[in-house]
Protein backbone atom coordinates (compact mmCIF):
# COMPACT_ATOMS: atom_id res chain seq x y z
CA UNK A 1 0.00 0.00 0.00
CA UNK A 2 1.54 3.58 -0.99
CA UNK A 3 1.35 6.59 0.97
CA UNK A 4 -1.51 8.92 0.24
CA UNK A 5 -0.31 11.32 -2.20
CA UNK A 6 0.14 14.96 -1.37
CA UNK A 7 -3.33 17.27 -1.72
CA UNK A 8 -3.07 19.78 -3.78
CA UNK A 9 -1.42 23.11 -3.92
CA UNK A 10 -4.53 24.94 -5.33
CA UNK A 11 -7.98 25.01 -3.41
CA UNK A 12 -10.35 22.40 -4.84
CA UNK A 13 -13.75 22.88 -6.36
CA UNK A 14 -15.45 20.49 -4.80
CA UNK A 15 -14.40 18.35 -1.62
CA UNK A 16 -16.09 16.07 0.48
CA UNK A 17 -14.85 16.55 3.99
CA UNK A 18 -15.82 13.11 6.65
CA UNK A 19 -19.05 12.52 4.54
CA UNK A 20 -21.23 10.16 5.48
CA UNK A 21 -24.88 9.77 3.54
CA UNK A 22 -27.87 7.15 4.47
CA UNK A 23 -29.29 5.99 1.12
CA UNK A 24 -31.25 3.07 0.10
CA UNK A 25 -30.63 1.53 3.98
CA UNK A 26 -27.20 1.93 3.63
CA UNK A 27 -24.40 3.93 4.75
CA UNK A 28 -21.90 4.92 2.12
CA UNK A 29 -18.60 6.98 3.16
CA UNK A 30 -16.64 9.32 1.50
CA UNK A 31 -13.23 10.17 2.49
CA UNK A 32 -12.41 13.17 3.82
CA UNK A 33 -9.60 14.14 1.27
CA UNK A 34 -11.93 13.96 -1.73
CA UNK A 35 -11.30 16.73 -3.86
CA UNK A 36 -11.62 17.53 -7.39
CA UNK A 37 -9.88 20.35 -8.60
CA UNK A 38 -11.23 23.04 -11.25
CA UNK A 39 -11.12 21.94 -14.60
CA UNK A 40 -10.66 18.15 -14.15
CA UNK A 41 -12.01 15.59 -16.31
CA UNK A 42 -12.75 12.37 -13.50
CA UNK A 43 -14.44 9.00 -13.99
CA UNK A 44 -16.11 7.34 -11.34
CA UNK A 45 -15.98 3.43 -11.36
CA UNK A 46 -17.66 0.95 -8.85
CA UNK A 47 -19.96 -1.41 -9.50
CA UNK A 48 -23.64 -1.18 -9.32
CA UNK A 49 -24.48 0.12 -5.36
CA UNK A 50 -21.09 1.72 -4.85
CA UNK A 51 -22.13 5.19 -4.65
CA UNK A 52 -21.48 6.50 -7.52
CA UNK A 53 -24.88 8.38 -8.34
CA UNK A 54 -24.83 9.18 -4.59
CA UNK A 55 -21.77 10.84 -4.62
CA UNK A 56 -23.44 12.79 -8.07
CA UNK A 57 -27.13 13.46 -6.21
CA UNK A 58 -24.59 14.98 -2.85
CA UNK A 59 -23.20 17.61 -5.45
CA UNK A 60 -26.17 18.60 -6.83
CA UNK A 61 -28.19 19.20 -3.44
CA UNK A 62 -30.97 16.57 -3.50
CA UNK A 63 -29.16 14.26 -0.68
CA UNK A 64 -27.61 15.90 2.52
CA UNK A 65 -24.77 14.12 4.43
CA UNK A 66 -25.94 12.54 7.47
CA UNK A 67 -22.36 13.71 8.85
CA UNK A 68 -19.61 15.94 7.57
CA UNK A 69 -19.99 18.87 4.83
CA UNK A 70 -19.77 19.11 0.75
CA UNK A 71 -17.86 22.52 -0.50
CA UNK A 72 -18.29 23.69 -3.89
CA UNK A 73 -15.78 26.59 -4.74
CA UNK A 74 -14.57 26.42 -1.33
CA UNK A 75 -18.26 27.26 0.32
CA UNK A 76 -20.62 24.92 2.15
CA UNK A 77 -23.48 23.38 -0.49
CA UNK A 78 -26.51 24.80 0.25
CA UNK A 79 -29.87 23.90 0.25
CA UNK A 80 -30.76 25.12 -3.25
CA UNK A 81 -29.47 23.47 -5.96
CA UNK A 82 -25.98 25.01 -7.16
CA UNK A 83 -26.39 27.44 -10.26
CA UNK A 84 -23.00 26.90 -11.62
CA UNK A 85 -23.36 23.01 -12.26
CA UNK A 86 -25.13 20.88 -14.98
CA UNK A 87 -26.36 17.36 -14.93
CA UNK A 88 -26.95 15.17 -17.44
CA UNK A 89 -29.01 12.10 -16.02
CA UNK A 90 -29.34 8.27 -16.96
CA UNK A 91 -31.33 7.92 -20.22
CA UNK A 92 -33.24 5.29 -18.86
CA UNK A 93 -34.59 7.47 -15.73
CA UNK A 94 -36.01 9.69 -18.33
CA UNK A 95 -39.85 9.88 -19.04
CA UNK A 96 -39.63 9.92 -23.02
CA UNK A 97 -43.30 9.93 -23.51
CA UNK A 98 -43.48 13.40 -21.74
CA UNK A 99 -44.70 15.65 -24.77
CA UNK A 100 -41.69 17.99 -25.16
CA UNK A 101 -39.49 18.64 -28.41
CA UNK A 102 -35.92 19.12 -28.50
CA UNK A 103 -35.96 23.08 -27.89
CA UNK A 104 -38.41 22.93 -25.07
CA UNK A 105 -36.67 20.16 -23.22
CA UNK A 106 -32.90 22.64 -23.74
CA UNK A 107 -35.01 25.33 -22.26
CA UNK A 108 -36.01 23.56 -19.36
CA UNK A 109 -32.22 24.00 -17.94
CA UNK A 110 -33.33 27.78 -17.53
CA UNK A 111 -36.27 27.21 -15.72
CA UNK A 112 -34.65 28.24 -12.48
CA UNK A 113 -33.29 31.29 -13.81
CA UNK A 114 -36.42 32.38 -15.18
CA UNK A 115 -37.73 35.38 -13.69
CA UNK A 116 -41.25 37.20 -13.49
CA UNK A 117 -41.66 35.78 -16.94
CA UNK A 118 -42.50 32.52 -17.31
CA UNK A 119 -41.64 32.30 -21.65
CA UNK A 120 -37.83 32.25 -22.74
CA UNK A 121 -36.23 35.29 -23.34
CA UNK A 122 -35.39 36.05 -27.17
CA UNK A 123 -31.66 35.82 -25.49
CA UNK A 124 -32.70 31.79 -23.98
CA UNK A 125 -33.70 31.15 -27.74
CA UNK A 126 -30.43 32.49 -29.28
CA UNK A 127 -28.48 30.78 -26.82
CA UNK A 128 -30.69 26.89 -27.32
CA UNK A 129 -30.15 27.37 -31.19
CA UNK A 130 -26.31 28.14 -30.77
CA UNK A 131 -26.08 25.19 -28.27
CA UNK A 132 -28.11 23.02 -30.95
CA UNK A 133 -25.79 24.16 -33.86
CA UNK A 134 -22.52 23.04 -31.99
CA UNK A 135 -24.43 19.73 -31.21
CA UNK A 136 -25.38 18.85 -34.39
CA UNK A 137 -28.79 19.56 -33.05
CA UNK A 138 -30.25 22.47 -35.30
CA UNK A 139 -32.64 20.26 -37.72
CA UNK A 140 -33.96 18.77 -34.88
CA UNK A 141 -35.41 21.38 -32.84
CA UNK A 142 -38.76 20.76 -33.23
CA UNK A 143 -39.05 16.82 -32.88
CA UNK A 144 -40.41 14.90 -30.27
CA UNK A 145 -37.36 13.64 -27.97
CA UNK A 146 -38.93 10.44 -27.84
CA UNK A 147 -38.02 10.57 -31.87
CA UNK A 148 -34.52 10.37 -31.42
CA UNK A 149 -31.62 7.94 -31.63
CA UNK A 150 -29.93 7.09 -28.02
CA UNK A 151 -27.09 9.43 -29.33
CA UNK A 152 -29.32 12.41 -30.10
CA UNK A 153 -31.10 11.93 -26.83
CA UNK A 154 -27.88 12.34 -24.99
CA UNK A 155 -26.68 15.64 -26.70
CA UNK A 156 -30.35 17.44 -25.88
CA UNK A 157 -29.77 16.68 -21.92
CA UNK A 158 -26.09 17.48 -22.49
CA UNK A 159 -27.04 20.71 -23.83
CA UNK A 160 -29.73 21.38 -21.18
CA UNK A 161 -27.08 21.23 -18.55
CA UNK A 162 -25.03 23.28 -20.60
CA UNK A 163 -27.60 26.37 -21.38
CA UNK A 164 -27.05 26.72 -17.15
CA UNK A 165 -23.03 27.80 -18.36
CA UNK A 166 -21.80 25.18 -15.87
CA UNK A 167 -18.33 25.44 -13.89
CA UNK A 168 -19.07 21.31 -13.64
CA UNK A 169 -20.86 19.21 -15.16
CA UNK A 170 -21.89 15.92 -14.22
CA UNK A 171 -22.85 13.18 -15.96
CA UNK A 172 -24.25 9.80 -14.78
CA UNK A 173 -23.35 6.72 -17.73
CA UNK A 174 -23.39 9.29 -20.48
CA UNK A 175 -22.14 6.29 -22.90
CA UNK A 176 -24.52 3.58 -21.82
CA UNK A 177 -27.18 2.13 -24.34
CA UNK A 178 -25.17 4.13 -27.23
CA UNK A 179 -23.08 2.85 -30.20
CA UNK A 180 -19.62 2.80 -30.22
CA UNK A 181 -19.27 5.75 -32.70
CA UNK A 182 -21.61 7.84 -31.03
CA UNK A 183 -19.68 7.03 -27.41
CA UNK A 184 -16.18 8.34 -29.11
CA UNK A 185 -18.35 11.29 -30.25
CA UNK A 186 -19.59 11.94 -27.31
CA UNK A 187 -16.28 11.67 -25.17
CA UNK A 188 -14.81 14.02 -27.82
CA UNK A 189 -17.52 16.56 -26.98
CA UNK A 190 -16.74 16.21 -22.94
CA UNK A 191 -12.94 16.59 -23.58
CA UNK A 192 -13.31 19.34 -25.61
CA UNK A 193 -16.19 21.09 -23.43
CA UNK A 194 -13.23 20.13 -20.47
CA UNK A 195 -10.51 21.91 -22.74
CA UNK A 196 -12.65 24.83 -22.65
CA UNK A 197 -12.42 25.09 -18.64
CA UNK A 198 -15.48 22.64 -17.47
CA UNK A 199 -15.01 20.54 -14.91
CA UNK A 200 -16.59 17.44 -15.58
CA UNK A 201 -17.43 14.28 -13.49
CA UNK A 202 -18.89 11.14 -14.92
CA UNK A 203 -19.40 7.74 -13.88
CA UNK A 204 -18.95 4.69 -15.72
CA UNK A 205 -18.76 1.31 -15.85
CA UNK A 206 -17.14 0.71 -18.94
CA UNK A 207 -13.30 0.34 -17.99
CA UNK A 208 -12.14 -0.64 -21.61
CA UNK A 209 -13.34 2.09 -24.09
CA UNK A 210 -14.21 5.13 -21.05
CA UNK A 211 -12.70 4.94 -17.85
CA UNK A 212 -8.88 4.40 -19.12
CA UNK A 213 -9.02 6.72 -21.47
CA UNK A 214 -9.85 9.04 -18.86
CA UNK A 215 -7.09 11.49 -16.83
CA UNK A 216 -8.09 11.60 -13.62
CA UNK A 217 -10.21 8.21 -11.83
CA UNK A 218 -12.14 7.68 -8.56
CA UNK A 219 -13.03 4.15 -7.59
CA UNK A 220 -15.39 3.56 -5.36
CA UNK A 221 -16.98 0.59 -3.41
CA UNK A 222 -19.70 2.21 -0.46
CA UNK A 223 -16.30 4.46 0.26
CA UNK A 224 -13.33 5.52 -1.78
CA UNK A 225 -10.82 3.43 -2.56
CA UNK A 226 -8.48 5.11 -4.70
CA UNK A 227 -8.33 7.88 -6.28
CA UNK A 228 -5.38 8.65 -9.42
CA UNK A 229 -4.72 8.58 -13.10
CA UNK A 230 -5.74 5.24 -14.76
CA UNK A 231 -2.57 3.51 -15.31
CA UNK A 232 -1.90 3.65 -11.56
CA UNK A 233 -5.09 2.89 -10.06
CA UNK A 234 -5.87 0.12 -12.39
CA UNK A 235 -3.65 -2.51 -10.03
CA UNK A 236 -4.93 -5.89 -8.53
CA UNK A 237 -5.25 -4.02 -5.28
CA UNK A 238 -7.25 -1.54 -6.06
CA UNK A 239 -9.21 -3.58 -8.66
CA UNK A 240 -9.90 -6.39 -6.26
CA UNK A 241 -11.32 -3.76 -3.49
CA UNK A 242 -13.24 -1.83 -5.83
CA UNK A 243 -15.10 -4.93 -7.76
CA UNK A 244 -14.76 -7.86 -4.96
CA UNK A 245 -13.94 -11.38 -6.48
CA UNK A 246 -14.68 -10.57 -10.39
CA UNK A 247 -11.98 -10.77 -12.06
CA UNK A 248 -11.51 -7.51 -14.12
CA UNK A 249 -10.54 -7.66 -17.92
CA UNK A 250 -9.82 -4.51 -20.13
CA UNK A 251 -7.50 -3.04 -22.69
CA UNK A 252 -4.35 -1.20 -21.26
CA UNK A 253 -1.53 0.38 -23.76
CA UNK A 254 -2.21 -2.17 -26.07
CA UNK A 255 -2.54 -5.59 -23.66
CA UNK A 256 -4.94 -7.62 -22.35
CA UNK A 257 -4.98 -7.24 -18.40
CA UNK A 258 -6.69 -8.91 -15.45
CA UNK A 259 -6.72 -8.63 -11.94
CA UNK A 260 -5.31 -11.91 -11.07
CA UNK A 261 -2.00 -10.91 -12.86
CA UNK A 262 0.77 -7.94 -12.33
CA UNK A 263 0.41 -4.65 -13.71
CA UNK A 264 2.70 -2.90 -12.32
CA UNK A 265 6.75 -4.05 -11.68
CA UNK A 266 9.05 -2.76 -9.88
CA UNK A 267 9.76 -0.14 -12.93
CA UNK A 268 6.14 1.10 -13.01
CA UNK A 269 5.59 2.19 -8.79
CA UNK A 270 2.52 2.96 -8.16
CA UNK A 271 1.32 6.87 -7.45
CA UNK A 272 -2.32 6.45 -6.52
CA UNK A 273 -3.88 8.27 -3.71
CA UNK A 274 -5.07 5.00 -2.16
CA UNK A 275 -7.48 5.12 0.79
CA UNK A 276 -6.43 3.70 3.90
CA UNK A 277 -8.98 1.34 5.36
CA UNK A 278 -10.33 -0.69 2.15
CA UNK A 279 -11.36 -4.04 2.03
CA UNK A 280 -8.58 -6.51 0.77
CA UNK A 281 -10.53 -9.08 -1.08
CA UNK A 282 -8.99 -12.70 -2.09
CA UNK A 283 -10.04 -13.53 -5.70
CA UNK A 284 -11.79 -16.78 -5.03
CA UNK A 285 -14.71 -17.24 -7.62
CA UNK A 286 -13.14 -16.08 -10.60
CA UNK A 287 -15.61 -14.45 -13.43
CA UNK A 288 -15.12 -12.35 -16.92
CA UNK A 289 -16.68 -8.99 -16.04
CA UNK A 290 -18.30 -8.12 -19.31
Amino acid sequence: MTAPASPPASSPFVEFRDCAFSYGGREIALEADLCLDAGSLVGLVGPSGAGKTTLLRAVLGQLKPVRGEILIDGQPLGSRPPRRVGYVPQLETIDWSFPITVEEAVLLGRVSDAGLLPWPSRKDRAEVAELLERLGLAHLRRRHIRALSGGQQQRVFLARALIRRPDLLLLDEPTSGIDVATRQDILTLLRQLNAEGIAIVLTTHDLNAVAAGLPELVCMNRRVIAHGPPDVVFTPEILRATFGSEMIVFHHDGMLLTADAPLHGPEHPHHAHVHHGAPHVEVADLKEAR
